[in-house]
């Protein structure tokens, strides 16, 4: 299993748990209001959206990370396309970031 397998596969753990915000509004309005634990944002989002992204996160100091696509993103959590999202519970956001870890 790789890392992105892994990472995608705790993000539907998440978002069938309903600890998962996803969207750009969303994910942005979870890290603003301290409910994010991790972001993740799509390799193939914009520059734009993935220096907004960085940029907030840094900011807020929540952990950010770049994995798969749009697409995939959003197969893994149900959902169409999603070029972000945020995980909201502890548990699953450690071990995804953990996940992403290893790899880097």
């Amino acid at each position: 299993m790789t890392v992105e397998e892994k990472v995608l596969g705790y993000l539907g753990l998440a978002a069938r748990a309903r600890k998962l915000e996803s969207g750009e509004f969303s994910t942005e309005t979870a890290v603003k209001k301290g409910k994010a634990r991790v972001v993740f944002v799509a390799g193939d989002a914009s520059d734009n959206t993935k220096k907004q992204f960085q940029n907030m996160c840094d900011y807020y100091q929540v952990p950010c990370y770049i994995i798969s696509d749009k697409a995939t993103i959003g197969h893994a959590i149900g959902k169409e396309f999603r070029a972000s999202c945020a995980v909201t519970d502890e548990g699953l956001a450690k071990a995804a970031a953990r996940a992403v870890s290893k790899d880097r």
